[in-house]
């Protein structure tokens, strides 16, 4: 066997690495375009005054003017809530619902389709449906709660009920596409070492804890990134629903940035906010990747 010398340098095979790019260039050319120039052209623009008239350098005024606004803290510490009220329970009922439709029961394959079919409706049509659902006095949900002689709310029109409305439909729409990939986990798992925790006397409750629940780390990971940067991607359902309303209490960033940039037409402005969701999704990226993934066990 030939043995590399230890300061020998790898020839690299120009034919196979120019044959890989060739193949990457088209999506090498859409992410340039439709990712990093406007990453850039945003970071560009919020140092500059602009609207639709004039443009004017000012610097970091704008981001001192963002982070004292009322609005936009508002908008983000809505952001935030959101992400602890979907985030931590989807996770928990779609791994709930993928260990319930793993075991061999009757009906499954309708209970795989029945769970995941939220996930092919576009939002704007489960914002009209959760919209009927919501309607004081003549929706589901006042028609369901009146059967037991309960009064209905103004759900989406009251400020202390319009951001758990939110988050309950929020729920409902992505647990089942959640729930796909801790199926597709689950089926991955070697049975040898259920067989042999059964042997040993483990019960369903100590095999889910010491052997199910830490192989599926990895799948747990990828999923709370995927749930935690849609938590800051939604936007269609608020343009429905309640435009941010009432005073704010359900706006969120991404809708806010909207709102700046095409009914304000504040584009600079708009650009700081966008700069400012981009540095909350890459730390919590960073976060994920850096500082959980090296507690997990491949």
């Amino acid at each position: 066997m030939i043995q590399r010398a230890p300061g020998a340098k790898r020839k690299i095979n120009w034919r196979e690495n120019g044959f890989a790019y060739a193949l990457l260039l088209p999506s090498l050319v859409f992410l340039a375009l439709f990712t990093f120039y406007p990453t850039i052209k945003s970071v560009y623009v919020s140092f500059y005054s602009s609207n639709l008239s004039e443009r004017k350098f000012v610097g970091f005024d704008q981001y001192v003017q963002v982070f004292q606004d009322d609005v936009f803290m508002k908008a983000l510490a809505n952001n935030l809530l959101l992400v602890l009220g979907t985030v931590p329970v989807s996770i928990l009922l779609a791994l709930y619902l993928a260990v319930w439709i793993n075991n061999k029961l009757k009906g499954t394959s309708l209970l795989r389709a029945a769970f995941f079919y939220p996930t092919f409706i576009p939002m704007i049509a489960i914002a009209n449906i959760w919209l009927f659902i919501y309607t004081p006095d003549y929706g589901l949900l006042d028609k369901f709660i009146g059967v037991f002689g309960l009064t209905g709310y103004n759900w989406l029109g009251d400020p202390d009920w319009v951001m758990l409305s939110m988050i309950v439909m929020i729920i409902w729409k992505e647990a089942g596409f959640f729930m796909i990939f801790y199926l597709a986990g689950l089926q991955n798992l070697p049975r040898e070492v259920y067989e042999a925790a059964e042997m040993e006397g483990a019960s369903p409750f100590q095999a889910f804890r010491k052997i199910t629940f830490p192989l599926l780390m990895p799948t747990t990971l990828f999923v709370m990134v995927i749930a935690t940067t849609n938590s800051f991607k939604l936007v269609d359902h608020l343009y429905i629903m309640t435009k941010g309303g009432p005073n704010n209490a359900s706006n969120l960033l991404l809708y806010h940035i909207y709102e700046t940039a095409f009914s304000f037409w504040d584009m600079g402005k708009a650009s700081v906010l966008t700069v400012v969701l981009l540095v909350i999704l890459l730390v919590i990226s960073v976060f994920n990747y850096a500082y959980l993934d090296k507690r997990i066990h491949y």
